[in-house]
């Protein structure tokens, strides 16, 4: 079986935080065909785009995995559903656990329901620091630039990202 590598970010800005992001990178491994190869620091970020709710705990794991990118996606799916999760609540609010698959491989996909990279992770330093405690000079796909370059090019000064104690 061939093996890919994928980047996903957990994130929760309800009930035990931490927890929920741990619970739901853990459950990626449930099935035996996906095996986390390196985990980042937890961070307490602040909410971007939908500002009027909690802070979020967000973190992201580097991951081997068999399964194409649609079936890891419907894998995340059933775990953020387990998890309580709701995909009918406002845009960008508060969630018990979001997964996002942030890069597969070097691969760009652009369809309804599946964009990689990820299409707003250039914007976002809650996943380009997590991103970058793991693995700094991965280039972005598109843009073809490392992810360092990409979250030290970021003027978004509101974007609050503090490691979690």
């Amino acid at each position: 079986m061939e093996k890919h590598t994928a980047y996903i970010s957990a994130g929760s800005n309800i009930g035990d935080k931490l927890l929920n992001c741990r619970n739901g990178i853990t459950a990626l491994t449930e099935s035996g065909a996906t095996v986390i190869k390196a985990w980042s620091r937890f961070y307490k970020t602040s909410p971007v785009d939908f500002r009027e709710q909690d802070w979020f705990v967000n973190a992201v794991v580097k991951v081997e995995t068999e399964l194409d990118p649609f079936k890891l996606l419907k894998d995340m799916n059933s775990i953020q559903i387990s998890a309580g999760r709701t995909f009918d609540t406002v845009r960008f609010g508060p969630r018990i656990l979001d997964l996002d698959i942030i890069l597969y491989d070097n691969v760009v996909v652009d369809l309804p329901g599946l964009t990689i990279p990820h299409p707003r992770m250039h914007k976002r330093r809650f996943v380009l620091k997590p991103l970058c405690d793991i693995d700094p000079e991965v280039i972005h796909p598109v843009f073809k630039k490392a992810l360092k370059h990409l979250l030290d090019s970021l003027d978004d000064d509101e974007q609050k990202v503090i490691e979690y104690e």
